[in-house]
């Protein structure tokens, strides 16, 4: 090599494109849309074959049942073990959902994603919550409610606060599958164009929509592991609300009882001999725990039910969200576009 070629200015290595199938599969991922991408898609179909599920399902009955009847018998109370057996159910459930059906991006990304727009998550709960509280107050302050929450066992109440909260997810699965599926129902160019844009799929989709043949439009319909994929995103980002609308309003009543629930109304009220104070908080005491808790659970169900049924509330939730799948149904018609495409070459 001569001194000239030395001193001659080296241009940088011209990186070679990617593949946009392979950059927007990543981006599926990367956006909790799993169950658009092939392979985790076969691989948690796999996992729901029965030769593999049963055996894992009645593994986890085994356990479940002797860890409930365990922790019943140590306890000695009757409600401890039906409390200890749907807690660890759902525990059970999630983590079977998250790893061998591969949702723990669609999980991941759905909590993140609702708890980092705090701006549209304050707007949704700001509207809903001063009504409910008004609803609630008048429930606090109710001889019957104290009643009947003092005569309960903590683990009665955990038990009534997952019964109303699957009470709250099976209705939203009834009613969520409606709204994921008039998303593709207005799919046209320009659908396209807009949700496309700032993707891997940008420069494919202009590409593909001035081709005659090939109609990325017509792959718009979501059906499947695909559909259950953006099903199940609602429902996660619908009850990370509801735990944040419960666990404020369990706040509230907490705060609303130790300021006007004296310990004369509160023997009154439950019929005991004594009022049992939390320890280090003197004005907060079990009752009062018990039945803020009780009443907020159900306040849950109450807002779960409004945000999908009640026009204001179901605007602002969904406001939340719409463009979000809107733009996961237009990258995966462009994307099955291009793979059509590409299997008929």
């Amino acid at each position: 090599m001569t001194d000239a070629d030395r001193r001659r200015p080296r241009l940088p290595r011209r990186r070679r494109s990617e593949d946009p199938l392979a950059a927007t599969e990543r981006w599926f991922l990367a956006n909790g849309l799993s169950y658009f991408v092939p392979g985790e898609r076969e691989k948690a179909a796999a996992a729901l074959r029965p030769r593999r599920a049963l055996p894992l399902v009645g593994l986890a009955v085994v356990v479940i049942a002797a860890l409930g009847g365990l922790l019943g018998r140590v306890s000695q109370q009757v409600s401890t073990a039906p409390a200890a057996w749907l807690s660890l159910a759902v525990v059970a459930g999630v983590l079977y959902v998250a790893t061998a059906l591969r949702a723990r991006p669609i999980l991941t990304f759905a909590a993140t994603r609702t708890v980092t727009s705090v701006r549209l998550l304050a707007s949704t709960l700001t509207r809903a919550l001063p009504l409910l509280l008004v609803f609630v107050a008048f429930l606090f302050i109710n001889a019957e409610a104290w009643e009947m929450t003092a005569s309960l066992s903590f683990a009665t109440h955990w038990v009534v606060a997952l019964l109303l909260v699957g009470s709250g997810v099976v209705f939203l699965l009834v009613r969520l599958p409606e709204e994921v599926d008039a998303l593709d129902d207005a799919v046209d160019d320009e659908f396209l164009r807009r949700t496309c844009a700032g993707t891997p799929m940008e420069e494919e989709c202009a590409r593909l929509l001035a081709d005659e043949d090939a109609d990325p439009a017509s792959y718009a319909m979501v059906t499947g592991f695909e559909r259950w994929n953006l099903i199940l995103a609602l429902l996660v980002i619908q009850l990370v609300q509801v735990v944040v609308l419960v666990f404020g309003v369990f706040l509230f009543l907490l705060l609303f009882g130790s300021i006007i629930m004296q310990e004369q109304t509160q023997l009154n009220w439950t019929g005991l001999e004594a009022v049992q104070g939390i320890p280090n908080v003197p004005s907060v005491s079990v009752q009062l725990v018990k039945v803020s808790f009780f009443l907020s659970a159900f306040s849950g169900l109450y807002f779960t039910v409004s945000a999908v049924t009640d026009d204001t509330y179901r605007h602002q939730f969904f406001s939340l969200v719409t463009r979000e799948l809107e733009r996961a149904v237009g990258v995966r018609a462009v994307y099955l576009a291009l793979r059509a495409e590409r299997s008929r070459d």
